[in-house]
């Protein structure tokens, strides 16, 4: 029976657009509806993770090729797409794991370091366990992610950035308005630095927060998350003009909110200041409105220009992270390959052992010399047998064995001696 093999299927911020992450996004309630087509599909050891910047099937598979074609091709009916779509990565094996490791790490994040997809991630375990579709492969893979993900957080800075952003965020927040609880803020769009930064500023007390989004679903998905309420579209204008607080997260390569929207705004607020946070990549916010009089418009390197002043730059960070990631992928793929070898070599010693008990069970007289002969012609007969079949039936394939043979008892080959 073929071992399974690790394979991981979907579309991120870097494969992908807005839109069609959107289309793809599975919310709480589908769910196992969504893991019931994976069992029928022939998955029974399967890992779904959807969040506003990726969606991503993992799953242990025997057929990786086939799997992955039918990932893609469930994601793609999904979104409304026919036939393949490069947008849908496909990787097989260590580079799979090394994405699992990634995400966890939070090294595949739009803001490398930040917390929330590890969290992510473990829900995503607990509903594929609940599910009854988490194998003991994925099982050991996760865990070793999650302890990976664990070191990375203790033994370097990595966190600290996004933190440190959305830390930011909260100081020139209180330096505009003063007291956040009398501040109202609006969340437009769902990407994972803006709910970052939204989560950060209502730890710190402010007063009211709405997340406001096209999708409401996808809003709603946040909403939850934040315990915040969610705003209509409808009420769009009205939302704007009552934010002191504007987070835009969207990055869909057009401006969420532009000049005209803010000038209408403006003059409902009668010109009370606003502090807008484009967390959005590409930006979301118009650059004119940053030539608007009480508009203050700080992007994410704006953020972080004040919040890592004077420390170590984020690459070597980030470096440190890719480091622990890779000893960590290397340890479990050692460990998973001894794993792998052990039914073999239990296989091997007992019909070693079986063997020997043939021969004790032999000739009572033999005396040690001639038990010893026997056992070890028992014990070559088969392997001689096949050696003479392969070198009738494939010449070639005798030196692979050889080499093979050399390895595993430590020989010496004749040409050498």
């Amino acid at each position: 029976m073929t071992a399974p093999i690790h394979i991981a299927v979907g579309a991120n911020h870097r494969s992908a657009p807005l839109d069609l992450r959107e289309r793809l996004f599975v919310p709480r309630d589908e769910t196992e509806a969504f893991y019931a087509s994976l069992k029928s599909h022939g998955f029974d050891d399967v890992l779904l993770l959807s969040t506003c910047d990726r969606v991503e099937v993992h799953a242990m598979h025997p057929q990786p090729s086939q799997a992955v074609g039918t990932l893609r091709d469930m994601l793609a009916s999904r979104a409304g797409l026919k036939g393949l779509d490069k947008r849908f990565y496909g990787l097989v094996d260590r580079p799979a794991l090394r994405q699992l490791f990634a995400i966890a790490a939070s090294l595949d994040s739009l803001v490398v370091g930040e917390p929330q997809v590890l969290g992510q991630l473990k829900e995503s375990h607990r509903r594929a366990a609940a599910a009854g579709l988490m194998g003991r492969g994925l099982e050991r893979r996760l865990q070793a992610a999650f302890a990976a993900a664990k070191r990375v957080r203790n033994e370097t800075r990595i966190g600290e950035r996004p933190v440190s952003i959305a830390s930011a965020g909260v100081e020139v927040a209180r330096e505009i308005h003063g007291d956040l609880g009398r501040v109202r803020g609006l969340l437009v769009g769902v990407g994972e630095a803006g709910e970052l930064i939204a989560s950060r500023l209502r730890s710190h007390g402010l007063g009211d927060l709405a997340v406001l989004h096209a999708r409401p679903r996808l809003a709603q998905a946040v909403a939850e998350r934040l315990d915040v309420r969610i705003a209509s579209p409808d009420d769009r204008e009205a939302e704007l003009a009552a934010a002191d607080v504007l987070i835009l997260s969207v990055g869909a390569g057009r401006h969420a909110v532009d000049q005209a929207d803010m000038k209408a705004a403006l003059r409902s607020r009668r010109r009370q200041p606003v502090f807008v946070i484009d967390a959005g990549v590409p930006p979301d916010a118009d650059p004119a409105i940053d030539r608007l009089d009480d508009v203050f418009v700080y992007n994410l390197d704006h953020l972080e220009r004040i919040a890592m002043a004077g420390r170590a730059g984020r690459e070597d960070e980030a470096a440190a992270a890719w480091a622990i990631v890779d000893e960590a992928l290397a340890g479990f793929s050692a460990a998973d390959a001894q794993r792998d070898a052990v039914p073999a070599v239990a296989s091997l010693r007992a019909a070693f052992e079986a063997a020997r008990q043939q021969v004790l069970a032999g000739k009572a007289g033999d005396d040690s010399s001639e038990a010893t002969r026997r056992l070890v012609n028992r014990l070559l007969h088969d392997p001689s047998e096949m050696l003479r079949v392969m070198a009738e039936d494939d010449p070639a394939s005798v030196n692979d064995a050889e080499h093979l043979l050399q390895r595993l008892f430590r020989l010496h080959s004749e040409k050498e001696t």
